[in-house]
C-alpha cells in the first residue's frame, strides 16, 4: 500500500495539531505512506511546528513553496512525491478519512489514473457548507459539466486521488490559486485518462478561517476553464 498525501498549508498553526492526530491513524491502514506538507510562506509558526513533528513522525515531510500560491504549492508536492498513488487533501480535514481509504482501494484494485469524489450525489453527507458558496458552486460546476460533456459534477473539490505517473504528466500547473483544483481534473478528462467517481462526505472546517475568497477567484476560474477548453479543442484536432 503506497500513498503520498499532499497537504498545502498557509498559517495553519491552530489546525495542525488536530490534522496530524487524525493522519497518524492512517498507519494502521497504509504500510507505506508519506505526508508532504507544502508550506506556502506561513508566518505564524506553521513551518517550525511541522519541522518538530517530522522528527517524531518519519512519514511527515515539509517542503517550502518556491513561489507563493496554492497552485505552486500543489506543483511542488507533485514534483516531490515518491509513492505510487497521490492524494491531494486540505489541511482543515473537511474531507473524510474513510473516503481516502475508499479512494485507495478502488484506484489500486482497478488500476485507474484517477478517482474523483463528488459531494453532490446520492449517498453523501455535507455539513455546514455556506449557502452562497454552495449556490455558486452548483452553477459553475454544472456549466463545466455541460461544456466538457461529462456527468461528473464536483470539479472544484480538491480532494481527489491520482496515479503518480499520470499526475506528473499534467505538469506544468498554470493555475495560481484554488483554480488548480479545476485544472487537474479537466486535464484528466480532456486527455482521456481513466477515472471513476464515487460519493464522498464533507464537513466544513471547525478551526481557523478558510483561505477561499469568492470575489477574488472568479476571474481565475474563468481563465482555467477557457485554458482547459482550448486544450480540449486542440487535442481533438
Amino acid at each position: 500500500m503506497s500513498l503520498s498525501i499532499i497537504i498545502p498549508v498557509h498559517n495553519e498553526i491552530k489546525q495542525l495539531k488536530v490534522t496530524i492526530k487524525k493522519l497518524v491513524k492512517l498507519k494502521k491502514f497504509f504500510k507505506n505512506f508519506e505526508i508532504l506538507f507544502i508550506d506556502d510562506f506561513s508566518n505564524d509558526g506553521t513551518y517550525h511546528f511541522l519541522k518538530k513533528n517530522s522528527v517524531k513522525y518519519k512519514f511527515i515531510k515539509i517542503i517550502k513553496n518556491k513561489k507563493k500560491g496554492l497552485g505552486s504549492a500543489i506543483e511542488q508536492g507533485i514534483k516531490n512525491c515518491k509513492l505510487k498513488y497521490v492524494c491531494i487533501q486540505a489541511c482543515d480535514m473537511s474531507d473524510d478519512i474513510k473516503d481516502l481509504k475508499k479512494y485507495y482501494k478502488i484506484i489500486s484494485t482497478e488500476n485507474l489514473d484517477a478517482i474523483f469524489g463528488s459531494r453532490f450525489v446520492s449517498g453523501t453527507i455535507v455539513k455546514d457548507y455556506p449557502l452562497i458558496k454552495l449556490i455558486l458552486n452548483r452553477i459553475f460546476n454544472n456549466i463545466v459539466r455541460i461544456l466538457f460533456f461529462t456527468k461528473y459534477n464536483d470539479f472544484t473539490n480538491g480532494f481527489k486521488m491520482y496515479n503518480k505517473t499520470t499526475l506528473k504528466k499534467l505538469l506544468p500547473i498554470v493555475s495560481e490559486n484554488f483554480n488548480v483544483f479545476l485544472e487537474i481534473p479537466l486535464k484528466i478528462i480532456s486527455r482521456k485518462y481513466s477515472y471513476k467517481t464515487i460519493p464522498i462526505n464533507y464537513y466544513n472546517r471547525m478551526i481557523g478561517v478558510s483561505k477561499f475568497e469568492i470575489k477574488e477567484l472568479g476571474s481565475m476560474y474563468l481563465f482555467t476553464l477557457l485554458y482547459c477548453l482550448l486544450e480540449r479543442i486542440l487535442l481533438k484536432k
